[in-house]
């Protein structure tokens, strides 16, 4: 019972000093590791060694990965690739099924850029379609940002999904596998409430330029695609060549597939494709879009390693073997980490945050809840993930970043916007639901 109080304690600390008082996440996460040692009965030479093991190991399966997947985010957005993806989708969908091309360009693009960024990116586009076709800014926005925020939870390369699948030694293409199939009836969700909520709040944009949008020197569709298609593809196509029937044989062809689908040799291919994103006369050469995009990385790589340390520490104190026999009971199963996870981004409003630290507490779970089969080690990653959507509001900054670029006041956004988010979470807990019944 102390152990449980003390964690309940130690969560609460987490969520008032990153909401309230803005401590970073990164010292509040490995604070709250050293806090839990102690009072888990751990002396002080083995809090430190816990706190770094925890942090090194979490960074040696997943840090290069991490920054990989950010250069290609920065390339997308300077090189103006995100924008193209967006063009391509919307001409071959057409402009009268617009909310649909919007969400399906979230989608995509949020697979390796932040949505907040990918919204920003896009959200000139979105005022262009609407003043063209009379459509709400209210529709396109929302349907943009629920297909955003769908991949950012469930797809890898996104850094929440990869850090929660190393934390709990999850299979990143099984992850990819199940993510797309959990992020679709999510995304459709959302463009479904988008198009319905949006029709009581219309927003036309008055005073925009529509010649803003054109941008003649933006990269082609296929190169502004290769890098997310190709090392996703092969990521896939590893975990196929992995089953224990051997699709591709045990020969030189499968230990091909098995060296660069994984993901560190994957995402190495999709730097190297996105370096094609750089036009001549771009501002900036490779190298200052490669370090931008390490500096962005560095930050998230530091949290991700300060929540695995933090969930090294938990695994010290057996805390997990005493919530494990009392959770049991409850029988919450697959629910348990959505509900974490739900209340987490709620209280603190970083998704990212959320599913770091949901995956810290959830990991000394999954062996006393019998979730330790690969597939089932995936599919409490994607319940983090969905409930690290649950909900989008006033303390998480895409809240206001869709707000404000929309031109939405904030009782309308959350009406509009938050309430997506909560219908996504709970779509996809659902979905995720299912599938544990079905496969594990």
């Amino acid at each position: 019972m102390f152990l449980l109080i003390s964690l309940i304690c130690i969560i609460g600390f987490i969520i008032l000093f990153t909401s309230k008082f803005k401590l970073h996440p990164f010292l509040t996460l490995l604070l709250a590791g050293i806090a839990m040692g102690f009072l888990g009965g751990l002396n002080s030479s083995t809090v430190l060694i816990k706190l770094t093991e925890g942090f090194g190991n979490t960074l040696k399966s997943i840090g290069i990965v991490i920054a990989f997947g950010t250069i290609i985010g920065t390339f997308l957005e300077k090189s103006g690739g995100a924008r193209t993806m967006a063009e391509s989708v919307l001409k071959r969908i057409g402009e009268k099924k617009s909310p649909l091309a919007m969400s399906i360009t979230g989608y995509i693009v949020s697979v390796p850029v932040f949505c907040d960024s990918g919204f920003v990116i896009l959200s000139a586009l979105n005022k262009a379609i609407s003043k063209r076709t009379g459509v709400s800014m209210t529709v396109l926005a929302v349907a943009l940002s629920t297909g955003l925020l769908t991949t950012h939870v469930f797809v890898p390369p996104t850094p929440g999904p990869l850090a929660a699948a190393a934390t709990l030694g999850a299979d990143i293409g099984l992850i990819i596998l199940l993510g797309l199939l959990v992020s679709i009836p999510a995304a459709g969700i959302g463009l479904v409430w988008a198009s319905w909520i949006g029709k009581k709040y219309p927003i036309i944009p008055k005073d925009f330029d529509d010649n803003q949008t054109e941008t003649p020197s933006q990269p082609s569709p296929w190169i502004s695609f290769a890098p997310i298609v190709i090392p996703v593809l092969l990521i896939a196509i590893k975990s196929i060549t992995e089953y224990p029937t051997s699709p591709f044989g045990e020969g030189f062809i499968n230990r091909c597939f098995s060296f660069v689908g994984s993901p560190v040799i994957a995402l190495l291919i999709g730097v190297f494709i996105a370096f094609g994103l750089r036009r001549q006369g771009s501002s900036g050469s490779n190298f200052d879009w490669i370090m931008t995009g390490l500096k962005n990385a560095g930050i998230i790589i530091l949290i991700t390693g300060a929540g695995g340390a933090f969930g090294n520490i938990l695994r010290a104190t057996g805390i997990g073997d005493t919530l494990g026999e009392m959770m049991a009971h409850w029988k919450l199963g697959i629910f348990l980490p959505f509900i974490i996870a739900a209340v987490l981004k709620s209280a603190q409003g970083s998704s990212t945050v959320a599913i770091i630290t949901t995956a810290a507490l959830v990991s000394p779970l999954l062996n006393p809840m019998g979730l330790t089969a690969p597939i089932a080690k995936a599919l409490v990653v994607l319940s983090i993930g969905a409930g690290s959507m649950t909900v989008s509001h006033l303390n998480d900054s895409y809240f206001w970043v869709v707000s404000q670029f929309s031109e939405m006041d904030t009782a309308t956004a959350l009406r509009c916007h938050t309430m997506a988010t909560l219908i996504q979470g709970l779509v996809g807990i659902f979905t995720i639901a299912v599938l544990t019944w079905i496969f594990v």
